[in-house]
């Protein structure tokens, strides 16, 4: 695979003559928080049991839920990958991040500690409540290799957060403009202790594991934290891709950055 992160043009775009798979919303039982929840599910093209296939989480944003990612079309994208094949045939998964029980998108609440705290909390809704489900209902390939999480903005913060904590589960993540509070920081609004120390966000180096972090070139509401980010995995010897793309904090970058990171998983 090489280094040039370019799109072609029409990658986000119905294409004459391609076939896409729909999105399907599945509901499951979390114990993490007590109700049932939904998430959305794209599924390869011509699924069958008869094949086991590897799963990527995809992540939404702060004030988002399963539903934010649909406003990427990320069906189309990966349709038009899987036209070419230029992926491979992956299960997607779109969950909703606020792992609490009043877990409906844009809250009162946005930009306060315990929101936050609901999105550090999926770590436990993922690992106990939908993989589980997601490999018990479908065709599923298990292990590190054949499991991806990845996210935007908040969503970016999270599957950093929940990949560095897991390397053992995760062979790939992916944060696409990510927000802050991966390390420490403090602002009018908040402050939080940050939910690695520069020393230890870090990765084991037995493991091979595909980082990928996206900026977007005029992005002003996450600012320098993507790079911030790559910076401390630089410093701390930790093989890992980042790039920055035209756009701001939007889809612009975000599709920009499922296309080049489905690309490379698997």
């Amino acid at each position: 695979m090489t280094n040039n992160y370019e799109v072609p043009k029409g990658y986000d775009e119905v294409q004459e003559g391609v076939r896409y798979s729909e999105i399907q919303v599945i509901e499951y039982l979390s114990k993490t928080t007590g109700t049932t929840r939904k998430a959305n599910l794209l599924l390869p093209l011509d699924y069958t049991p008869e094949k086991k296939y590897p799963v990527l989480y995809l992540l939404h944003g702060i004030g988002g839920d399963h539903n934010e990612w649909l406003g990427g079309d990320p069906a189309t994208v990966m349709g038009n990958l899987w036209a070419k094949g230029e992926a491979k045939d992956m299960i997607v998964v779109i969950p909703n991040v606020r792992a609490r029980a009043n877990d409906e998108g844009n809250p009162a609440d946005i930009f306060t500690i315990p929101h936050f705290e609901a999105f550090n909390n999926f770590i436990n809704d993922l690992t106990n409540d939908l993989k589980p489900y997601i490999e018990a209902n479908y065709s599923v390939a298990e292990g590190r290799k054949n499991t991806a999480i990845a996210g935007l903005s908040m969503g970016g913060r999270t599957s950093l957060y929940i990949g560095f904590t897991l390397p053992e589960t995760y062979g790939y993540i992916g944060a696409f403009c990510p927000a802050p509070g991966v390390l420490s920081y403090s602002n009018i609004a908040n402050a939080e202790d940050g939910l690695f120390t520069r020393e230890n966000f870090t990765l084991p180096k037995e493991l091979e594991t595909l980082v990928m972090i996206v900026e977007g070139a005029t992005d002003d509401v996450v600012k320098i934290w993507p790079s911030t980010y790559h910076q401390a995995l630089v410093d701390n010897d930790v093989e890992h891709i980042y790039y920055v793309t035209e756009g701001g904090h939007d889809f612009t970058v975000w599709k920009h950055g499922l296309y080049n990171f489905a690309k490379r998983i698997f």
